[in-house]
Order: structure tokens, then sequence, then C-alpha cells
């Protein structure tokens, strides 16, 4: 039985109801974290916790929970769902308000809301396919909002091509994919777009960012152009779920070799013996 908590109580997930007065149910007012789990373990969690702080911020939501509640009431959610690998979900809404109204409303009690579900480790390396679309999203992509139908969207016209995931650019530049971040390699230089409110930076971003410098390889924050994707000679795509993955092809045409490259080879051996790491601490 998968166990989810809902404000304040743990239950089985099929219990859990939510008001469709609930803001997050009728305008996407609430943002987001999904952290993997690794030996039980909660990865970087600091790090999603500063995230949720600084969307909530963006959005004028105050925090509900000190970090000593969020940290006891995610441990135990793990515990209680068997521990080992899992993928935990977790949203904050602004809450339940009667009469629909646009405007924020004062005095009302946020939504909280968590799930995990089991996650199976691959020893397998599964090459990606994506095609490039034009980002059409809103202007506040750096905030982790519930409100993802574009990004839905996208990821939509990637499957309906027989892809895994679009790859987004804007006035010619690229910024992210539909639930990715992306990198791409020329002459074993790795390129990465900076942050910005073009894009959502994430957390396996900036653990593959910090374990390429840390291993002396180079790599780059910068503007990278939709050229420079198209002529890369690999791409990559990052995400709490994907970890790091090889796109292999790119709107039909090879990347690179046309399959996963020496670079990412590297990296990806460096992500997984942190895991690996973490899983036997």
């Amino acid at each position: 039985m998968n166990m989810a908590y809902f404000n304040g109580e743990f239950m089985p997930l099929e219990e859990v109801r939510v008001s469709p007065m609930d803001r997050g149910f009728l305008f996407g007012d609430g943002v987001y974290e999904v952290i993997p789990v690794y030996g039980g373990r909660l990865f970087r969690l600091e790090d999603h916790l500063d995230r949720l702080e600084r969307s909530m911020q963006a959005i004028e939501l105050s925090n509900p929970y000190s970090r000593e509640r969020w940290h006891g009431m995610l441990d135990e959610l793990v515990g209680r769902n068997g521990g080992g690998e899992q993928s935990l979900y977790f949203q904050v809404t602004r809450g339940v308000s009667v009469p629909r109204n646009h405007a924020y409303p004062h005095d009302v009690q946020p939504t909280i809301f968590a799930m995990t579900r089991a996650s199976t480790p691959s020893t397998t390396v599964t090459p990606m396919a994506a095609v490039t679309r034009h980002d059409n999203r809103w202007e506040r992509c750096d905030i982790k909002s519930i409100a993802l139908l574009a990004n839905c969207m996208h990821k939509q016209a990637a499957v309906s091509l027989g892809a895994n995931e679009a790859i987004l650019l804007r006035d010619g530049a690229l910024t992210e994919g539909s639930s990715s971040n992306v990198f791409v390699v020329r002459d074993e230089v790795v390129s990465t777009p900076p942050r910005s409110n073009a894009m959502l930076a994430g957390i396996t971003r900036d653990v593959a960012l910090e374990l390429m410098r840390d291993a002396g390889i180079k790599v780059e924050e910068r503007a990278v152009t939709g050229a420079e994707l198209c002529d890369a000679d690999e791409v990559w795509i990052t995400s709490s779920s994907l970890e790091i993955a090889p796109v292999t092809t790119l709107d039909g045409e090879a990347v690179g070799t046309g399959v996963p490259g020496k670079v990412w080879t590297q990296v990806n051996d460096l992500m997984q013996g942190l895991k690996r790491t973490l899983m036997a601490a």
C-alpha cells in the first residue's frame, strides 16, 4: 500500500481527498519538488528545500513548515513506504479559498501533499530521442510551479513524434527540455545555459556541474545557440528521474556518432559512483 501525506496526516494514497475549491486545483496556484531517494536517503534534500523556498517566495506564499518539520515528515514518508530507492513528490498550494477569486486570499491555510513511488535502479543505458520545439512558455520558468500545461504540451508533441523529450529554443537560444535540463558537448567541452528566468535550474544539473568541475572536465555555463545544439558531438538531458541521460537522436538525425559519447560515459560513471557511496553509507 502506497502511503501519502496530506495536511498533517499519513494515509493511503487512494484516501487523499482535495477540495474542488483548492487554488491548486482551480488555478495551478502552488509549487512542488521531486526528490530521488537512494538507499532510503533523500538526495540533496537541503537543495530541494532551498529551491522550494525560492519558488514560494516568488509567488508570495509563506512556507508552512520549518526545515525540521519538512525533514521529519519527508523522512517518515520514505520509511512508511519501505525505504530503498524511491522518487518522492511533494507540493504546497495556497489552499482552499471561497469564493473563487484570482487575487491571493488572506488567512488561508496552505495545502501540503506528498507521495512516493518505487524506483528500480537500471543497470542499462537507454539512449533518448529528442525533438526541438519553440519555447512558448511564460517568463518565470525558474519557479517550480505546478501549472505545467505548457510543458505537458511540449512533452506530448515529442511523444507524438516518437521521441522521449522536447528540447526548447527561444530566440535562437537553448533554454531547457520540457522536463529536463540540457547539456551539449563540442570538442570535449561541456556547455549548458546559465541560470535565468527562462529555465528551471535542476538539482541534478547542479550535481553534474559539481562532478565535472571536481573531475577537471571543462564545463561552461553560457548561452548555447540552436545551431550549436544541432551540431553537438553529444547532447545530454538531466532530471531527478532520468539522472544524466544521453540524447542520441535529435529531430530524426543522429547526434554525433549516434551512440552515447565518451564525455557522457565519464560523467555518468561519476554520478553512479556518487549514488553507490550514498547507498552504502
